[in-house]
């Protein structure tokens, strides 16, 4: 069933509870401040924000930000500088409180007006209180999700990157208010990402890379069931190999996953495409002695990347391609002698005429990036992990909890 989404509510004059994922990088600048690095984050949840405050919404935004395990780490790990970013961006004044909880806060909160914008501390400092690691934000404590919903009238999700987790801010607050509403990031995901799981426009062609196939087990698995070809690059793909009986060097591979590589091979048929040569190196290291190998690799050489031949195969195997999902890199893409197989598959996509492109996340997002070519694909997902469990078909939490229309 469809979800509630932000666009579905009567905002006019309602405290708006907004989960965001404002969890941005920080650093000092030239005079010592605590600023933002990188506001790709912020900038994403500016259409829900500006909806909720220009339909007269009071908006309440809170986020986690990085991981807090000691009073020490929440000296570095305040909201306060992403709420002056937020308010560079909005171009408008933003209220920060410095409290999760208490009276500070909920005075804050009543003198709100419509259309205006409040961010409170960060939500993992629940998770350490007087010095002791309590976690009642992230093992979502059932009296803060009840107390931070009693903050707000309706509570908006707009963080899908923390949708595979059930935590107080999400799933918490959602249990105990009348309505919870994705925001417009929150409803890309489930629409793109959700709709290539289980509707895709045909052929629909996944694309998996990375390096082991221990984390990628349940994707592949899954979409095995799914799509119509699944392409297999990366290191992973050197576990493959040697279910298939080749030799691969000094390759990395999981020993321990032969016997499970040779089983998906067994139950894929011609729907598994896997690589058939590599660009293979003396040394883990962009200035080692690089051979292209077809078949076997030699002792004392690792494959590093997809070679000329599998890259073409792989773009035969997308052509007509209606509905693609890519995850994962081809080889060690960050050294520029083996990011040729990313770089040429990744800018492929954008030449399928009427496709659907989604980028699940992680490494590839970093790669259609410094390709300069994330504008030209139809969805690149904002979740890491949610991505991963979202292409597995598991019912993330996150996105349970919104309430459907």
């Amino acid at each position: 069933m469809a979800k509630l989404t932000v666009s579905d509510l009567d905002l006019k004059g309602k405290k708006v509870l907004m989960r965001v994922d404002f969890n941005v990088p920080l650093k000092e600048n030239e005079a010592g401040e605590v600023i933002v690095a990188n506001d790709n984050r912020i900038v994403g949840a500016l259409p829900t924000i500006k909806y909720v405050i220009d339909n007269g919404g009071r908006a309440i935004l809170f986020s986690h930000l990085g991981r807090i395990k000691s009073e020490d780490d929440k000296k570095g790990l305040s909201m306060k500088p992403v709420a002056q970013k937020l308010a560079d961006l909005l171009g408008k004044p933003v209220t920060f409180v410095p409290a999760t909880e208490g009276p500070e806060l909920e005075e804050a909160i009543a003198k709100l007006n419509d259309g205006e914008v409040l961010v409170f501390e960060n939500t993992r400092f629940e998770d350490v209180k007087n010095g002791v690691e309590v976690k009642r934000e992230s093992k979502n404590d059932p009296e803060l999700g009840k107390y931070w919903a009693s903050l707000g009238d309706v509570f908006v999700n707009d963080a899908f990157g923390t949708a595979h987790r059930a935590h107080a801010s999400n799933v918490g607050i959602a249990s105990n208010i009348a309505q919870t509403a994705a925001g417009f990031l929150m409803e890309k995901e489930i629409k793109f990402l959700g709709g290539a799981v289980e509707a895709p426009a045909r052929p629909f062609v996944a694309i998996l890379g990375g390096a082991k196939v221990s984390d990628k087990i349940g994707i592949i698995e899954n979409l095995l069931g799914k799509a119509d070809k699944v392409i297999v690059g990366g290191g992973m793909a050197y576990t493959f190999d040697v279910a298939n009986g080749k030799k691969i060097g000094n390759s990395l591979f999981e020993a321990d996953k032969v016997e499970l590589a040779k089983e998906l091979i067994e139950k894929a048929g011609d729907k598994l495409v896997l690589p058939i040569d590599a660009v293979t190196a003396d040394a883990f290291s962009n200035d080692a002695n690089i051979e292209v190998t077809d078949g076997d690799i030699k002792d004392g050489y690792m494959g590093l990347d997809i070679g000329p031949k599998s890259i073409d195969l792989f773009k035969k195997t997308l052509d007509g391609a209606k509905t693609v999902v890519w995850n994962g890199p081809m080889g060690v893409f960050e050294m520029p002698n083996f990011a040729k197989g990313t770089l040429e598959v990744g800018s492929y996509l954008t030449t399928l005429e009427g496709a659907t492109t989604i980028v699940g996340g992680g490494d590839s997002t970093a790669a259609a990036q410094q390709l300069g070519i994330a504008d030209q694909l139809t969805h690149i997902s904002t979740g890491g992990g949610a991505s991963l469990e979202y292409l597995e078909g598991k019912e993330l939490p996150g996105i349970a909890a919104i309430s459907e229309k």
